[in-house]
């Protein structure tokens, strides 16, 4: 049986080890704080027009979501009523979750280790996905590639958006901190 008092996630303890004094040399920090970190993992499914016809698909992507993540996923609702696409305000439409601490490490672990080389024609991801802050988006096209999920009780698959946020100040930082973590960037 695991003993979750005295456990640290895999990849935490190589950014504890290896992971911050390779980015301290590189970067030249002088200052441990200054040195970049992960802040939060956030995935977002959004139904879109299947959830406008039915309102039961916002709930099974909640679930799945949740079973992905190991935690309790939130259902998005819409903000405003657009009547061209039939959505109503307060209509759910998605499901996101936000991870922090341990969950986050487990999940960029999975994600990197287990999901991706799981996704047909992979090729790896694109490396100027960064938003100019040190964040990092990328999407996936089916969420049936976690092993979390029964690919036999699946009625409808998925795209999951996947961002990772992170402490750095510039993207050249955030692509050396995930690269370190072993994210396969093409460019």
């Amino acid at each position: 049986m695991l003993d979750t008092a005295n456990y640290t996630p895999r990849l935490k303890a190589v950014y504890a080890d290896t992971i911050r004094p390779a980015l301290k040399e590189e970067f030249g920090y002088k200052n441990e704080m200054m040195i970049p970190k992960l802040d939060k993992i956030v995935l977002n499914i959004g139904c879109g027009a299947e959830a406008v016809k039915d309102t039961k698909k916002a709930k099974a992507a909640q679930e799945d979501l949740s079973q992905i993540a190991g935690q309790m996923a939130v259902i998005t609702k819409a903000k405003k009523s657009i009547a061209g696409f039939r959505v109503r305000e307060d209509m759910p439409l998605g499901a996101k979750v936000t991870l922090r601490g341990e969950r986050m490490y487990e999940f960029l672990d999975r994600l990197i280790t287990i999901a991706m080389p799981r996704i047909r024609d992979f090729r790896g991801v694109s490396g100027k996905s960064f938003d100019g802050r040190g964040n990092y988006a990328m999407g996936i096209k089916e969420h049936i590639v976690f092993p979390e999920i029964n690919f036999d009780k699946v009625d409808e698959v998925w795209g999951i958006d996947v961002v990772i946020a992170t402490t750095a100040k510039t993207d050249a930082e955030a692509k050396a901190l995930l690269k370190h973590f072993n994210m396969p960037f093409t460019s």
